[in-house]
Protein backbone atom coordinates (compact mmCIF):
# COMPACT_ATOMS: atom_id res chain seq x y z
CA UNK A 1 0.00 0.00 0.00
CA UNK A 2 2.97 2.76 0.47
CA UNK A 3 4.20 1.35 -2.38
CA UNK A 4 1.21 2.59 -4.40
CA UNK A 5 1.20 5.66 -2.51
CA UNK A 6 4.74 6.30 -3.53
CA UNK A 7 3.97 5.56 -6.75
CA UNK A 8 1.11 7.71 -7.33
CA UNK A 9 2.87 10.73 -5.86
CA UNK A 10 5.52 10.53 -8.20
CA UNK A 11 3.27 10.05 -10.63
CA UNK A 12 0.75 12.78 -10.24
CA UNK A 13 4.31 14.86 -9.80
CA UNK A 14 5.27 14.17 -13.21
CA UNK A 15 2.18 14.96 -14.53
CA UNK A 16 2.20 18.10 -12.22
CA UNK A 17 5.72 18.97 -14.18
CA UNK A 18 4.19 18.33 -17.98
CA UNK A 19 1.04 20.00 -17.02
CA UNK A 20 3.46 23.41 -16.13
CA UNK A 21 5.80 22.67 -18.97
CA UNK A 22 2.83 22.60 -20.90
CA UNK A 23 1.15 25.53 -19.70
CA UNK A 24 4.66 27.33 -19.86
CA UNK A 25 5.02 26.71 -23.30
CA UNK A 26 1.58 27.59 -24.12
CA UNK A 27 1.96 31.04 -22.25
CA UNK A 28 5.04 31.81 -24.27
CA UNK A 29 3.32 30.39 -27.54
CA UNK A 30 0.53 32.67 -26.77
CA UNK A 31 2.91 35.48 -25.99
CA UNK A 32 4.99 35.58 -28.70
CA UNK A 33 1.46 35.61 -30.79
CA UNK A 34 0.05 38.54 -29.05
CA UNK A 35 3.45 40.42 -29.81
CA UNK A 36 3.32 39.11 -33.64
CA UNK A 37 -0.20 40.69 -33.86
CA UNK A 38 0.98 43.50 -32.08
CA UNK A 39 3.91 44.03 -34.58
CA UNK A 40 1.60 43.33 -37.29
CA UNK A 41 -1.27 45.80 -36.31
CA UNK A 42 1.44 48.40 -35.49
CA UNK A 43 2.70 47.35 -38.73
CA UNK A 44 -0.61 48.00 -40.35
CA UNK A 45 -1.63 51.46 -38.96
CA UNK A 46 1.29 52.98 -39.76
CA UNK A 47 1.08 51.49 -42.96
CA UNK A 48 -2.98 52.97 -43.11
CA UNK A 49 -1.80 56.02 -41.75
CA UNK A 50 0.91 56.57 -44.14
CA UNK A 51 -1.87 55.62 -46.84
CA UNK A 52 -4.27 57.87 -45.39
CA UNK A 53 -2.16 60.81 -44.89
CA UNK A 54 -1.16 60.29 -48.91
CA UNK A 55 -4.45 59.80 -49.53
CA UNK A 56 -5.31 63.12 -47.78
CA UNK A 57 -2.32 64.72 -49.47
CA UNK A 58 -3.63 63.13 -52.99
CA UNK A 59 -7.14 64.80 -52.42
CA UNK A 60 -6.10 68.16 -51.16
CA UNK A 61 -3.79 68.58 -53.78
CA UNK A 62 -7.02 67.32 -56.20
CA UNK A 63 -9.51 69.81 -54.68
CA UNK A 64 -6.13 72.78 -54.85
CA UNK A 65 -6.19 72.13 -58.54
CA UNK A 66 -9.93 71.46 -59.28
CA UNK A 67 -9.77 74.85 -57.45
CA UNK A 68 -7.39 76.74 -59.30
CA UNK A 69 -9.12 75.46 -62.87
CA UNK A 70 -12.62 76.50 -61.97
CA UNK A 71 -10.76 79.66 -61.11
CA UNK A 72 -9.04 80.32 -64.28
CA UNK A 73 -12.51 79.24 -65.86
CA UNK A 74 -14.72 81.57 -63.73
CA UNK A 75 -11.86 84.83 -64.45
CA UNK A 76 -12.15 83.69 -68.17
CA UNK A 77 -15.86 83.98 -68.16
CA UNK A 78 -15.84 86.81 -66.26
CA UNK A 79 -13.58 88.82 -68.37
CA UNK A 80 -15.92 87.31 -71.66
CA UNK A 81 -18.97 88.54 -69.46
CA UNK A 82 -17.33 91.86 -68.98
CA UNK A 83 -16.26 91.99 -72.52
CA UNK A 84 -19.44 91.53 -73.92
CA UNK A 85 -21.21 93.87 -71.85
CA UNK A 86 -18.91 96.54 -72.20
CA UNK A 87 -19.34 96.06 -76.23
CA UNK A 88 -23.29 96.14 -75.53
CA UNK A 89 -23.00 99.33 -73.65
CA UNK A 90 -20.73 100.87 -76.24
CA UNK A 91 -23.05 100.20 -78.75
CA UNK A 92 -26.43 100.71 -76.37
CA UNK A 93 -24.23 104.53 -75.73
CA UNK A 94 -23.34 104.80 -79.76
CA UNK A 95 -27.43 103.89 -80.18
CA UNK A 96 -28.65 106.53 -77.78
CA UNK A 97 -26.14 109.66 -79.00
CA UNK A 98 -27.30 108.75 -82.34
CA UNK A 99 -30.97 109.24 -81.09
CA UNK A 100 -30.40 112.31 -79.13
CA UNK A 101 -28.15 113.80 -82.32
CA UNK A 102 -30.84 113.11 -84.26
CA UNK A 103 -33.61 114.28 -81.30
CA UNK A 104 -31.72 117.71 -80.68
CA UNK A 105 -31.38 118.53 -84.09
CA UNK A 106 -35.16 118.04 -84.62
CA UNK A 107 -36.20 119.71 -81.17
CA UNK A 108 -33.99 122.78 -82.07
CA UNK A 109 -34.87 123.06 -85.48
CA UNK A 110 -38.73 122.72 -84.46
CA UNK A 111 -37.56 125.94 -81.91
CA UNK A 112 -35.56 128.29 -83.86
CA UNK A 113 -38.87 128.14 -86.54
CA UNK A 114 -41.15 128.58 -83.51
CA UNK A 115 -38.91 131.16 -82.28
CA UNK A 116 -38.88 132.48 -85.48
CA UNK A 117 -42.83 132.39 -85.55
CA UNK A 118 -42.86 134.30 -82.44
CA UNK A 119 -40.78 136.77 -83.11
CA UNK A 120 -42.85 137.88 -86.80
CA UNK A 121 -45.82 137.39 -84.17
CA UNK A 122 -44.73 139.66 -81.49
CA UNK A 123 -42.82 142.62 -84.55
CA UNK A 124 -46.95 142.52 -85.86
CA UNK A 125 -48.03 143.01 -82.43
CA UNK A 126 -46.22 145.99 -81.96
CA UNK A 127 -47.42 147.41 -85.29
CA UNK A 128 -51.02 146.87 -83.96
CA UNK A 129 -50.25 147.93 -80.23
CA UNK A 130 -49.51 151.01 -81.94
CA UNK A 131 -52.88 151.18 -83.29
CA UNK A 132 -54.50 150.24 -80.32
CA UNK A 133 -52.92 152.96 -78.46
CA UNK A 134 -54.01 155.42 -80.63
CA UNK A 135 -57.19 154.25 -78.71
CA UNK A 136 -56.29 154.51 -75.26
CA UNK A 137 -57.55 157.77 -74.28
CA UNK A 138 -60.79 156.50 -75.42
CA UNK A 139 -61.29 153.52 -73.61
CA UNK A 140 -59.66 155.78 -70.37
CA UNK A 141 -63.09 157.36 -71.17
CA UNK A 142 -65.26 154.87 -71.37
CA UNK A 143 -64.22 152.88 -68.10
CA UNK A 144 -63.91 156.62 -66.26
CA UNK A 145 -68.14 156.46 -66.21
CA UNK A 146 -69.45 155.04 -62.82
CA UNK A 147 -72.40 153.18 -64.61
CA UNK A 148 -70.09 151.69 -67.18
CA UNK A 149 -68.04 150.41 -64.75
CA UNK A 150 -70.78 148.94 -62.79
CA UNK A 151 -71.77 147.23 -65.77
CA UNK A 152 -68.44 145.57 -66.43
CA UNK A 153 -68.30 144.45 -62.91
CA UNK A 154 -72.20 142.86 -62.97
CA UNK A 155 -70.68 141.04 -66.39
CA UNK A 156 -67.77 139.99 -64.64
CA UNK A 157 -69.71 138.63 -61.52
CA UNK A 158 -71.69 136.70 -64.64
CA UNK A 159 -69.63 135.34 -66.37
CA UNK A 160 -67.91 133.79 -63.08
CA UNK A 161 -71.11 132.39 -62.30
CA UNK A 162 -71.57 131.01 -64.97
CA UNK A 163 -68.72 129.15 -65.50
CA UNK A 164 -68.93 127.62 -61.79
CA UNK A 165 -72.75 126.93 -61.57
CA UNK A 166 -75.75 125.44 -63.72
CA UNK A 167 -78.13 127.53 -64.68
CA UNK A 168 -80.81 126.32 -62.67
CA UNK A 169 -78.55 127.42 -59.49
CA UNK A 170 -78.66 130.88 -59.93
CA UNK A 171 -80.61 133.39 -60.88
CA UNK A 172 -80.11 137.14 -62.40
CA UNK A 173 -82.18 140.13 -61.21
CA UNK A 174 -84.32 138.83 -58.34
CA UNK A 175 -86.27 140.32 -55.44
CA UNK A 176 -84.72 138.37 -52.24
CA UNK A 177 -86.77 140.32 -49.40
CA UNK A 178 -90.08 139.78 -49.43
CA UNK A 179 -92.60 142.71 -50.38
CA UNK A 180 -89.15 144.81 -51.62
CA UNK A 181 -88.98 145.77 -55.36
CA UNK A 182 -85.27 146.41 -55.01
CA UNK A 183 -83.64 143.66 -57.38
CA UNK A 184 -80.30 142.18 -56.31
CA UNK A 185 -78.16 141.74 -59.27
CA UNK A 186 -77.46 138.03 -58.85
CA UNK A 187 -78.48 135.27 -56.31
CA UNK A 188 -77.73 131.88 -55.86
CA UNK A 189 -80.09 129.18 -54.67
CA UNK A 190 -79.01 127.06 -51.66
CA UNK A 191 -81.02 124.16 -49.61
CA UNK A 192 -82.50 125.71 -46.79
CA UNK A 193 -81.03 124.33 -43.37
CA UNK A 194 -84.96 124.40 -42.06
CA UNK A 195 -86.43 122.35 -44.69
CA UNK A 196 -84.58 120.30 -47.09
CA UNK A 197 -87.56 120.78 -49.85
CA UNK A 198 -87.50 124.59 -50.07
CA UNK A 199 -84.46 127.15 -51.58
CA UNK A 200 -83.13 130.33 -50.13
CA UNK A 201 -81.37 132.65 -52.00
CA UNK A 202 -77.60 133.86 -51.23
CA UNK A 203 -77.61 137.32 -52.70
CA UNK A 204 -74.48 138.70 -54.65
CA UNK A 205 -73.92 142.18 -55.57
CA UNK A 206 -70.56 143.81 -57.57
CA UNK A 207 -69.24 146.96 -56.17
CA UNK A 208 -66.85 149.29 -57.72
CA UNK A 209 -65.74 152.57 -55.80
CA UNK A 210 -64.54 154.13 -58.80
CA UNK A 211 -63.79 157.48 -57.61
CA UNK A 212 -62.79 156.48 -53.81
CA UNK A 213 -60.19 153.65 -55.32
CA UNK A 214 -58.57 156.05 -57.91
CA UNK A 215 -58.00 158.47 -55.26
CA UNK A 216 -56.56 156.35 -53.37
CA UNK A 217 -54.32 155.22 -56.52
CA UNK A 218 -53.66 159.12 -56.54
CA UNK A 219 -52.11 159.13 -53.28
CA UNK A 220 -50.10 156.38 -53.42
CA UNK A 221 -48.71 157.82 -56.74
CA UNK A 222 -48.13 161.40 -54.53
CA UNK A 223 -46.51 159.92 -51.81
CA UNK A 224 -48.62 162.18 -49.74
CA UNK A 225 -48.63 160.20 -46.42
CA UNK A 226 -52.28 162.72 -45.07
CA UNK A 227 -53.61 162.25 -48.42
CA UNK A 228 -53.20 158.33 -48.88
CA UNK A 229 -54.77 157.88 -45.05
CA UNK A 230 -57.69 160.19 -45.85
CA UNK A 231 -58.47 158.52 -49.31
CA UNK A 232 -58.14 155.09 -47.23
CA UNK A 233 -61.08 156.36 -45.12
CA UNK A 234 -63.18 157.34 -47.66
CA UNK A 235 -62.77 154.21 -49.55
CA UNK A 236 -63.36 152.18 -46.26
CA UNK A 237 -66.41 154.66 -45.56
CA UNK A 238 -67.67 153.97 -48.94
CA UNK A 239 -67.51 150.02 -48.92
CA UNK A 240 -69.38 150.13 -45.47
CA UNK A 241 -72.07 152.03 -47.35
CA UNK A 242 -72.46 149.63 -49.81
CA UNK A 243 -72.22 146.72 -47.15
CA UNK A 244 -75.28 148.31 -45.06
CA UNK A 245 -77.28 149.13 -48.48
CA UNK A 246 -77.06 145.24 -49.60
CA UNK A 247 -77.89 144.16 -46.06
CA UNK A 248 -80.93 145.94 -46.00
CA UNK A 249 -82.20 146.13 -49.44
CA UNK A 250 -81.58 142.12 -49.86
CA UNK A 251 -80.93 140.18 -47.24
CA UNK A 252 -83.92 138.39 -45.34
CA UNK A 253 -83.64 135.55 -43.81
CA UNK A 254 -85.37 132.83 -43.38
CA UNK A 255 -86.12 133.21 -47.09
CA UNK A 256 -82.24 134.36 -47.72
CA UNK A 257 -79.21 133.53 -45.89
CA UNK A 258 -78.27 135.62 -42.95
CA UNK A 259 -75.57 137.40 -44.71
CA UNK A 260 -74.70 138.59 -48.49
CA UNK A 261 -72.44 138.79 -50.68
CA UNK A 262 -69.86 142.13 -52.27
CA UNK A 263 -68.17 141.29 -55.47
CA UNK A 264 -65.50 143.48 -55.99
CA UNK A 265 -64.73 143.11 -59.74
CA UNK A 266 -60.79 143.79 -59.87
CA UNK A 267 -57.77 141.93 -57.59
CA UNK A 268 -56.01 145.71 -56.79
CA UNK A 269 -59.92 146.83 -55.29
CA UNK A 270 -60.18 143.78 -53.15
CA UNK A 271 -56.45 144.16 -52.16
CA UNK A 272 -57.19 147.72 -50.55
CA UNK A 273 -60.27 146.62 -48.79
CA UNK A 274 -57.86 143.92 -47.41
CA UNK A 275 -55.41 146.40 -45.96
CA UNK A 276 -58.02 148.45 -44.45
CA UNK A 277 -57.36 147.09 -40.49
CA UNK A 278 -60.43 145.36 -39.28
CA UNK A 279 -62.73 146.35 -42.33
CA UNK A 280 -63.04 142.85 -43.81
CA UNK A 281 -64.02 141.74 -40.23
CA UNK A 282 -66.47 143.94 -39.30
CA UNK A 283 -68.22 143.28 -42.78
Amino acid sequence: MAKYRGDLTLSLKSVSEQLSSTITNFTGLVDNKIKSILDSVSVSSRTNRDEIAKSITDFEKQVTNGLEKNREIIEKKLAEIQAGNEAKLEKMRETVDEKLHKTLETRLGKSFKLVSERLELVQKGLGEMQNLANGVGDLKKVLSNVKTKGVLGEYQLGAILEQLLAPHQYAQNVATKEGSRENIEFAIKIPSKHDSDKNIWLPIDSKFPTVDYESLMEAYDSGDINLLERSKKELEAKVKNFAKEIHTKYVDPPNTTEFAIMFLPFEGLYAEVLRIPNLFESL
